[in-house]
């Protein structure tokens, strides 16, 4: 109950939230009358970062600071244009497919949108689309960031849960591209109703011209995902082979980047990257807190009186999630949810906590588009000056699909574990 009130009190009064769960677990400690347990406390804490995993995420953080400095970005947007342009709605096509090839080397939903925001909505403007509405697909396609590899918030699961990142990474491929195929459907059945323009038409021989200046930048999503998938390489080190790879596709194919821009690419990564690990040593904290106070034991025993079988639970899970979604980041729900719902999901349920991780994080980045907080959503009208509250509701049906996906994802754990198994 201190543990609780401490943790409500500080985030109240605009505390940040990994400073909430640290200082959560030291009153924690005080009201347990046991000064020895603070001799763990920074134990628990090397603990929570002492893993090789971890190493990814400055990595995959520094890809994508080098893919916007190289001039990757805007390639693979062209790209995008020159496949599905010219179809009506061509440009929220564009957006939805370059965000998953973006997304398949930022991995980060906020800094995904801040980028293809400043880029895709002027673009969209320009051709006729409302802007509210350019915003707000931006906003939804920010989704894919965390969800196809390389995914930051699947790295942060791996280390909570004990699982392979590399396992992790690899569920996201196919509900990443389920997810995509749905919102292009959206798109498709939209623009009927809202007459969406046509993109500018092109020769062959102008596509073929984007077309192959692209293809060298797919060597960097390529190599991440296929050193994974052929066994050559894990997570982390397919992450620093990705880093070498946009950096000499930067500096030699596109020539956009200059090697003086490296130590502020470096600098902006690690400040990112140290945010994210500090909030991992404190969920280290903050598990073992829960864990001390068999507070999954309790959540089990309340969770198995209303669902009786994997699928009710799994159904349940997900507007637990929603509703924490709605009002907490992704990285701090992660870290205060799986500790008490993955030993249920795995121990009375028998999920696969991959499957289970794949569910959670597609919950947690959906809170991004969600209010009160809606965080994709403030960083796109920060951007773009569109309104956050009629963003919401103009681009309702994406809400909608991605809903659908996680039902569908509930339903059947085969589409998240096929490419692992």
């Amino acid at each position: 109950m201190v543990t609780t009130a401490a943790f409500l009190i500080t985030m109240l009064v605009g505390v940040p939230i990994s400073l909430c769960l640290a200082l959560s677990g030291v009153a924690f400690i005080l009201a347990t009358g046991n000064p020895l347990l603070l001799q763990t406390f920074p134990t628990q804490l090397f603990g929570g970062v002492d893993s090789y995993g971890l190493i990814a995420i400055p990595l995959f953080v520094l890809i994508g600071e080098i893919m916007n400095g190289g001039g990757i970005t805007r390639r693979l947007i062209d790209m995008a244009m020159a496949v599905v342009g010219r179809m009506r709605g061509g440009l929220a096509y564009v957006n939805l497919i370059a965000n998953m090839l973006v997304s398949s080397i930022l991995g980060s939903a906020t800094a995904q949108v801040a980028i293809m925001a400043q880029i895709l909505v002027p673009e969209m403007e320009k051709k006729g689309y409302d802007k509210t509405f350019a915003a707000g697909l931006t906003a939804y396609a920010g989704m894919l960031g965390p969800i196809i590899p390389p995914s930051i918030m699947f790295v942060v699961y791996s280390v909570l849960a004990q699982v392979s990142v590399s396992d992790m990474l690899i569920a996201g491929i196919i509900p990443g591209v389920l997810l995509t195929g749905l919102f292009c459907l959206c798109v498709y059945i939209m623009g009927f109703f809202y007459n969406y323009p046509r993109g500018e038409s092109m020769t062959w021989r102008q596509r073929a011209d984007i077309v192959l200046n692209a293809i060298p930048t797919l060597l960097i999503p390529i190599v991440i995902v296929g050193s994974i998938l052929t066994g050559l390489a894990n997570a982390t080190e397919s992450a620093a082979v990705g880093a070498l790879a946009a950096l000499l596709i930067g500096r030699y194919w596109t020539k956009e980047l200059s090697f003086s821009q490296l130590p502020q690419m470096l600098l902006k990564a690690g400040l990112y990257s140290s945010v994210i690990l500090f909030l991992v040593a404190v969920a280290a904290v903050f598990s073992w807190v829960l864990v001390y106070g068999k507070v999954p034991q309790a959540v089990a025993a309340w969770v198995q009186t209303v669902a009786h079988d994997p699928i009710s639970f799994m159904l349940l899970v997900n507007v637990i999630l929603l509703v924490i979604g709605t009002v907490i980041d992704g990285a701090p729900g992660l870290i205060m949810t799986v500790p008490i719902l993955l030993p249920i999901a795995v121990d009375v349920y028998h999920i696969d906590p991959v499957h289970f991780g794949v569910v959670v994080v597609i919950n947690l980045v959906l809170g991004f588009l969600s209010p009160p907080v809606g965080l994709c959503f403030f960083v796109a009208s920060a951007v773009t000056g569109a309104k956050v509250g009629r963003m919401f509701y103009v681009t309702l049906p994406f809400f909608f699909a991605a809903c659908a996906l996680l039902v569908l994802l509930s339903l059947v754990p085969w589409l998240s574990t096929v490419l692992v198994k």
